[in-house]
């Protein structure tokens, strides 16, 4: 590992932990509501580090790699925002009161970076060892975009779910939310509240969501750095983004298909790289993701208040 590589990776970890202190120390020391107002700013913040890391890895890792870097953050970002669905439905259960959201997801990210940290390290050790992976990735990627292509509204009941399950038979839960904390003491044993189970389900989702977004990232490069930064940072604006959306999630009415799109086009880059050595320029790509996701998102715009559309999503 060469200088410039460990210099990204030690600007990457201060920029980390500097956002993370002023995020749980300064902006958010006590339960609030976070206004739009708020959340675009610190969205706007979060997108703007994203980009701004990007000019480092130009110049120190070069064009192709920048590039890559970029094209893996806004995948990553666009099927973080498809997923700010599943949030709001997990939200809605638990009837999380809005000032108690942001601790949740603040909580939710940690584990979320800890958990995709061990499956990038992972993937990216798997597919240079075992080239032939990229075409089970490949088929899998091409197989969800299918899947997404055809999904309705998200249905499965909360209550349903494994970890949900598994938490109400082995935790005493409490009815309450005790001022937005997870644990409390009663009687001299440990109960859980409502909050605590809502996190478990947040993670147990981000999990399932990390299945998808992993291989989508590899597919475009399996540089560690560059994968694993341009995940996190996406992943990092997830919160601020949540409650900057929530309240026009229809706007992304299209999104999805766009996505879907998306994850077929790199399902079959790597495959046909891997069986028929055909590679697609990284500038190439990366043009051809942004374009589907404009388009999506504009043919959302176009057809916001369309009856047709309304009648028939």
């Amino acid at each position: 590992m060469n200088f410039d590589v460990l210099l990204l990776w030690g600007i990457f970890w201060v920029v980390f932990f500097v956002v993370l202190f002023l995020d749980l120390f300064v902006f958010f020391r006590t339960p609030k509501e976070v206004s739009i107002k708020k959340a675009l700013v610190l969205s706007g913040i979060w997108i703007s580090i994203a980009l701004l890391y990007s000019v480092l890895v130009f110049r120190f890792e070069g064009v192709s790699l920048g590039i890559q870097y970029i094209t893996a953050y806004f995948v990553e970002l666009s099927l973080s925002v498809d997923n700010l669905f599943v949030f709001l439905v997990i939200f809605s259960f638990f009837n999380v009161p809005k000032e108690y959201q942001h601790k949740v997801l603040f909580w939710g990210v940690l584990g979320a970076i800890v958990f995709r940290g061990i499956f990038i390290v992972l993937g990216v050790s798997l597919v240079e060892k075992f080239s032939w992976l990229f075409v089970v990735f490949g088929v899998f990627l091409v197989y969800t975009a299918v899947l997404l292509l055809f999904k309705k509204e998200e249905s499965e009941k909360i209550e349903n779910k494994i970890v949900y399950k598994f938490a109400k038979k082995i935790f005493k839960v409490t009815s309450s939310y005790f001022d937005g904390k997870f644990f409390v003491n009663i009687n001299g044993k440990l109960w859980v509240t409502p909050l605590f189970l809502c996190l478990l389900v947040v993670e147990a989702t981000d999990i399932v969501f990390a299945i998808d977004s992993i291989p989508a990232v590899l597919g475009v490069s399996t540089n560690l750095l560059i994968v694993y930064t341009s995940n996190i940072f996406a992943v990092m604006g997830l919160r601020s983004m949540y409650f900057a959306l929530a309240g026009v999630m229809e706007i992304f009415r299209f999104l999805k298909y766009g996505l879907s799109v998306i994850l077929a086009y790199i399902g079959f880059k790597m495959i046909f790289k891997e069986l028929f050595h055909l590679h697609v320029d990284s500038l190439l790509s990366f043009f051809i993701i942004i374009s589907v996701l404009l388009v999506s998102i504009l043919l959302s715009i176009v057809f916001k208040k369309s009856s047709f559309v309304k009648n028939n999503i």
